[in-house]
């Protein structure tokens, strides 16, 4: 497949293997957040304990993460339609397991499997864009990819909800992952035969860094599993395993140095961070997804515990954000190269401008009404979160050669798994210790933890900032 605009079809072409691409990514992003309107079913159906309804949920955003970044070098050196497929195929069997489960034991292991053979999936989508458009071609496509990953997380709880009132609350949450299974099977078959095979200067075999591997899956699992089990476990044994985790990726650094000296393949390219715009963009999309993936957690929370909400309702109440989300990425990538990283940091402003105006929302508007109060700022923060995921994807990988390009969109989508975690981790901390002062009052809890995710925004939008401050010092250089 060509990267060319060729006259007699091969933009279609293009397309065609980016909407199965965006397919695949839309269905494995929407199980990190469709599961929980689904919770409450799943414990009253298999009985589940609470260690095991958080890893449920967080098992398959620790096992996401652990697989990202070997994945999309696998999918570099061996292409990246093999790694599609055989993870599509993965994540399918896994849901089908999923919905099956008639234990703890048998849900965890299968959301654990389909994790990983969603981690196998999504570098492999970014990688393609970089392997079938040109520079100056990446924004539409980005746009798209940003308005599946904002509209994904968003609507999730609203899915799930639909799901249930339709199947029953006793069955409901089975249906929630069969409805992968179909959609699965065709998005292989037509991979199979649209997705491209690696460009004819990349098919050399490359080595895919066993020990680098060994070293980034440990050190990622160390810092993750404390922050995802945060509820579960406490004292001094969760710090030093994050310690321990940063200590395992220190080497991770120095081994992946010595084999750049070396001339070796490295499981990833370090001279990446000497880039500004992949350094401050990677930075960027863990701080915001710190805030962006716990604020649907912590509201889902609020809206069925606090106010009484069913899973329909709590996900329709979410749906303004969603279509924000979509139109604001479908814009960012068109007009991202005429801006640059200016447009994220007012989408950035926009984001932070909504959320504020969450709060002040949920301040004036007691009960049951102060959920659909909230409508016109998701609106607000929706599109302002399509202006920063879909150009923030873009500008952070815009430098990356295309023989590197599943690896960096590994490394940013670790970087986002981690955030996530840390998000939940660090939110639901406050979200919960306010619930335990407040007695289990949801609306000053959630209040309070809403400027816990305002002040990861802000930490986003410095990491902007001087992207754009250090671009214009750059050109009048």
């Amino acid at each position: 497949m060509s990267q060319k605009v060729h006259a007699g079809g091969a933009v279609d072409t293009r397309w065609r293997a980016m909407t199965v691409a965006l397919i695949a990514a839309f269905m494995t992003l929407l199980d990190v957040s469709i599961v929980n309107v689904a919770l409450p079913s799943i414990q009253d159906d298999l009985g589940l304990s609470s260690g095991g309804l958080q890893w449920v949920l967080s098992g398959y955003a620790l096992a996401f993460g652990l697989v990202l970044v070997p994945a999309g070098r696998f999918g570099d050196a061996h292409g990246r339609r093999r790694l599609f497929v055989l993870g599509l195929g993965g994540f399918t069997l896994a849901s089908a397991a999923a919905g099956l489960a008639e234990s703890e034991l048998w849900l965890i292991c299968a959301r654990l499997v389909q994790g990983a053979s969603a981690g196998m999936v999504n570098p492999q989508v970014s990688g393609l864009v970089q392997q079938m458009f040109k520079p100056a071609e990446r924004g539409k496509p980005f746009g798209a990819l940003g308005a599946t990953i904002g509209i994904s997380t968003a609507l999730g709880p609203l899915l799930g909800g639909v799901i249930i009132a339709i199947a029953g609350a006793e069955d409901g949450w089975r249906w929630i992952f069969y409805i992968n299974v179909p959609v699965g099977v065709v998005a292989i078959v037509l991979g199979t035969r649209w997705i491209p095979g690696p460009p004819a200067e990349h098919r050399q075999r490359q080595g895919v860094d066993p020990v680098g591997v060994v070293l980034l899956g440990a050190g990622v699992a160390l810092v993750l599993l404390p922050l995802v089990q945060e509820r579960q476990w406490h004292g001094p044994i969760v710090w030093l395993l994050i310690l321990a985790g940063l200590a395992v990726l220190g080497l991770f650094v120095v081994w992946e140095a010595r084999q750049l000296r070396r001339g070796g393949s490295p499981l990833v390219d370090l001279r990446l961070f000497r880039r500004r715009s992949f350094a401050l963009g990677s930075l960027l999309a863990l701080a915001y997804f710190a805030g962006f993936t716990t604020t649907f957690f912590i509201f889902t929370l609020f809206l069925q515990n606090g106010l009484r909400y069913s899973p329909l309702e709590a996900g329709l109440t979410v749906t303004p954000f969603a279509l924000g989300s979509a139109s604001g990425a479908l814009l960012g990538g068109r007009i991202v190269n005429r801006y640059g990283r200016a447009l994220v940091v007012t989408g950035l402003c926009m984001v932070i401008s909504g959320l504020a105006l969450v709060i002040l929302a949920l301040h004036f508007v007691a009960g049951r009404g102060g959920g659909f109060a909230t409508a016109l700022p998701l609106l607000l923060a929706g599109i302002g979160s399509g202006l920063v995921i879909s150009p923030n994807q873009n500008l952070t990988l815009s430098q990356v050669p295309v023989a590197e390009a599943g690896s960096a969109g590994g490394v940013l989508q670790t970087g986002q798994r981690i955030g996530s975690a840390i998000g939940i981790a660090a939110i639901g901390a406050v979200f919960f210790g306010q619930l335990a002062s407040n007695g289990g009052q949801y609306a000053p809890a959630f209040r309070t933890s809403l400027y816990v995710t305002i002040g990861f925004m802000a930490i986003a939008l410095a990491a902007a900032t001087t992207d754009v401050v250090a671009g214009r010092r750059a050109e009048r250089r």
